[in-house]
């Protein structure tokens, strides 16, 4: 559950400060027997920066579970 909440962090901050991505797809524009026409298409992928700060925060919630989950299956040992 440790490792959960650490991964979570880790992305919220790598989508705090990457807001977004873009992908290219490949279109067939013409096709003339052996020469043949495409085109690249950008794609955009955003987010606002908040959305990672947001994960962030669930992730710290994750680990402070964890950290006290921990914590009781110790008290309930002894």
């Amino acid at each position: 559950m440790k490792k959960t909440g650490i991964i979570i962090l880790i992305i919220g901050l790598f989508m705090t400060l990457y807001t977004g991505f873009t992908y290219f797809t490949r279109e067939k524009v013409m096709d003339l027997g052996p020469i043949e026409i495409s085109k690249n298409n950008p794609h955009s992928v955003n987010w606002q920066p908040y959305v990672g700060v947001g994960i962030m925060i669930i992730g710290g919630v994750v680990l402070v579970l964890a950290k006290n989950r921990k914590d009781e299956k110790e008290i309930f040992k002894k």
